[in-house]
C-alpha cells in the first residue's frame, strides 16, 4: 500500500513536466509539417529553409521548463518568434507557442508584470499580422488582439484561484493546529481532574487508614476491642477506595455515556456526595477527629458535579484536620442559600497548617478545592481563626428554577 502510494505520488509530480514535453515536441512536429505542406503559390511568405524550422524549434523547445522559468521562456520565445515574422515565414504556425509562454507568465508572475508582458507579446504579434494574406489583415489585427487579452485574463485568474487555494492550505492548517491543540488542552484538563480524584480518593482514605494503623498497633494487646475497632475502620476505608477506584474506571472506559444510560443508573447514584457525608463524618471520626455535621436553610437536589465537588472540598478539608492537627475537632457547615451551597470546615486545633497554605507537595490540596470550585464558578478562602483553629470556606452559585 504505501509503494503504491509513493508511486502515484510520483506520477502526479512527473505529469505536468512531461505534458510540457510532450505538448512541446508535438507542437514542433505539427507546425513543422504544416510549414512545410501550407500552399504558397501568390509567394506571400518567404521560402521554407532550415532557419524557419530551427525558429519554430526554438519557439516550441523552451515551453519544457515554462513552469521553472515562465519569464526567461516568454522572453526567448518572443525574441525567437519576432526574428521569424521579420524573415517572413508563414506566420500561424508560431503564434500558439507565445500565447502558451504569455499564459504561463500570467499564471505565475504578478499582474504587473504579467501585464507588460502582455502588452510586449501583443506588439510582436501585431508585426506578424503584415503577413497576413490580402484582405484579412484587420482580421487578423483583431485575432490576435483578442487571444492576448482572453490568455492574459485566464493566466491572471489561474494565478488567483492558485494564491486562494494556498492561502486556504494555510487556513486549514491553522485550523488543524488549532484543533490538536484544543484536543491537547482537553486531554490535559481531564488529566488534571483525574489528578484530583486520584488525590482526593487516595489521600483521605490513605490517612484514615494510616491513623487507624498507629492506632491498632499502639493498643493491640492493651485493648484488643480497640484494636478491632481500629482494624474495622481500615477495612472500611480500604473497601470504599477500592470501589470509589473502580467508579474512576469505569468513568475512563467507558466515557460518560454510561451515565446516562439506564443501566448504569446504580453506578452514577453510588457517585460520591453530600448524600454521604454522614459517613464520611464517621469515618473521619474513627480516625480520632470527632467531627459535627450542620446543615442548615433550604435544602434541595444538587447537580450531580455541584454535589460531588462540595463533598470532594469537605473530605479534602478534613483529611487536611487529620493530618495535621489530629487531636483536634471539626465542624462542618452546608447553608442552602437561594442561589448558592456556602460550606464552613472548621477545627479548634492549635497549629493552624492546611494544605496549600505553605509551597511543597501539600499545596496541591488547596489548589485542588480551588480547581474543583472554579469549574463551576465557586471560590475557596482558607486560613486561620482569630479564635484559633483553621478554616476553609467554599462557597459554589447554584442557579435554582423558580
Amino acid at each position: 500500500m504505501f509503494a503504491q502510494h509513493t508511486l502515484s505520488t510520483a506520477v502526479r509530480r512527473a505529469f505536468p513536466q512531461v505534458a510540457d514535453i510532450v505538448y512541446a515536441v508535438t507542437s514542433v512536429g505539427i507546425s513543422s509539417t504544416m510549414l512545410h505542406n501550407w500552399p504558397n503559390p501568390q509567394g506571400y511568405w518567404r521560402h521554407t529553409d532550415a532557419w524557419a524550422y530551427a525558429l519554430i524549434a526554438l519557439v516550441y523547445l523552451p515551453l519544457t521548463v515554462r513552469r521553472r522559468a515562465p519569464l526567461t521562456v516568454l522572453v526567448s520565445t518572443a525574441t525567437c518568434t519576432l526574428c521569424y515574422f521579420t524573415l517572413g515565414y508563414y506566420h500561424v504556425v508560431v503564434v500558439c507557442g507565445l500565447g502558451l509562454a504569455l499564459y504561463t507568465v500570467a499564471a505565475l508572475c504578478p499582474r504587473r508584470v504579467a501585464a507588460q508582458c502582455a502588452a510586449g507579446s501583443l506588439l510582436v504579434l501585431l508585426w506578424g499580422t503584415r503577413l497576413a494574406e490580402p484582405g484579412i489583415g484587420p482580421l487578423s489585427v483583431a485575432f490576435v488582439t483578442v487571444m492576448v487579452a482572453v490568455t492574459w485574463v485566464t493566466g491572471d485568474r489561474s494565478r488567483r484561484l492558485a494564491e486562494r487555494g494556498e492561502r486556504l492550505a494555510v487556513l486549514t492548517e491553522q485550523l488543524r493546529l488549532e484543533q490538536e491543540e484544543k484536543a491537547q488542552r482537553a486531554v490535559i484538563a481531564e488529566r488534571m481532574k483525574i489528578a484530583r480524584e486520584l488525590h482526593d480518593v487516595i489521600a483521605h482514605h490513605v490517612s484514615v487508614i494510616s491513623v487507624q494503623t498507629g492506632l491498632a498497633g499502639y493498643v493491640f494487646t492493651s485493648d484488643p476491642r480497640t484494636a478491632r475497632t481500629a482494624l474495622d475502620t481500615i477495612a472500611g476505608s480500604a473497601h470504599e477506595a477500592m470501589a470509589e477506584m473502580r467508579r474512576m474506571l469505569v468513568v475512563l472506559r467507558e466515557g460518560t455515556e454510561r451515565a446516562q444510560e439506564g443501566g448504569a443508573a446504580s453506578d452514577y447514584n453510588s457517585h460520591p456526595g453530600l448524600g454521604r457525608l454522614d459517613q464520611l463524618a464517621q469515618r473521619v471520626t474513627a480516625a480520632g477527629v470527632p467531627v459535627d455535621i450542620r446543615l442548615t436553610g433550604a435544602p434541595f437536589t444538587l447537580p450531580p458535579g455541584v454535589d460531588l465537588c462540595i463533598y470532594r472540598v469537605i473530605q479534602e478539608a478534613l483529611t487536611n484536620v487529620m493530618k495535621h492537627a489530629p487531636t483536634a475537632n471539626a465542624s462542618v457547615t452546608v447553608h442552602y442559600d437561594e442561589a448558592a451551597v456556602r460550606v464552613s470546615v472548621t477545627d479548634d486545633g492549635q497549629k493552624p497548617v492546611l494544605a496549600g497554605t505553605t509551597a511543597g507537595p501539600t499545596a496541591h490540596g488547596l489548589i485542588g478545592m480551588r480547581e474543583r470550585a472554579g469549574i463551576y464558578g465557586g471560590t475557596v478562602t482558607a486560613g486561620p481563626r482569630p479564635q484559633g483553629g483553621f478554616e476553609v470556606a467554599l462557597t459554589v452559585p447554584v442557579p435554582r428554577d423558580r
